[in-house]
């Protein structure tokens, strides 16, 4: 007979994700423990096993909770049904509202998601695809022509380019926030989109280093 799940259950849980996610973005995934998270939340060692098999899928629930938030929210926006420039600009301003509240959450999915074996890695990269996929279609919306179609993708990954790394350098106490970012932000880049033009396609395109790796949009 399965066990069932007793109340609380999943509040619990979301505060050891919490405490685990401030954790991680601290020490970093290699240094911090499960003595340190349990020792953070209040609750015995033995207990956090009662909740997570092990710290990697505490690693993998937070970033596909995480992701899945960031996807609510294109879905949510998707739903408004806005014009094009108007439905950039909500996105752009959710999910910097989302990153200052989330920084913990977003430097473990930035930094960390490496970590992962991989088949639980490739589960948070199909996640995150689909997250890039919602902001590319409005893209494609706002670079409608044809010349322009391949350059969809780069001018997305510029984008997230422009917000995902914002932790790294935006100060609580400085002069601007994530909210003032949020419009700058889309006001730079719907101002630079209609002047992009597809580069001429040369003869020969230059060998890809073995070594390069794509760059990811979320992490």
């Amino acid at each position: 007979m399965a066990r069932t799940k007793a109340a609380g259950f999943d509040k619990q849980r979301a505060a050891i994700r919490d405490s685990a996610a401030r954790e991680f973005a601290d020490k970093g995934y290699a240094a911090a423990t499960i003595a340190d998270i349990a020792r953070t939340c209040g609750v015995s060692k033995a207990l956090m096993y009662h909740y997570y098999r092990d710290k990697e899928h505490l690693l993998a629930d937070i970033a596909e909770s995480y992701i899945e938030r960031l996807q609510a929210i294109i879905d949510g926006v998707r739903a408004e049904s806005l014009p094009a420039p108007a439905h950039l600009r909500r996105l752009i301003e959710l999910f910097m509202a989302e990153y200052e509240h989330s920084a913990a959450r977003h430097r473990v999915l930035v930094q960390d998601v490496k970590y992962l074996q991989r088949v639980h890695r490739a589960r948070v990269l199909a996640k995150e695809r689909k997250v890039v996929m919602g902001f590319a279609d409005v893209v494609a919306k706002l670079a409608p022509k044809s010349d322009r179609s391949e350059l969809i993708k780069p001018l997305t990954m510029i984008l997230f380019g422009m917000i995902n790394w914002t932790f790294t350098w935006l100060k609580d106490r400085g002069p601007l926030s994530y909210a003032d970012m949020a419009p700058i932000v889309t006001d730079l880049f719907l101002g630079g989109i209609a002047r992009v033009r597809a580069p001429a396609q040369s003869a020969v395109r230059p060998a890809r280093s073995a070594r390069s790796t794509p760059i990811r949009a979320i992490a």
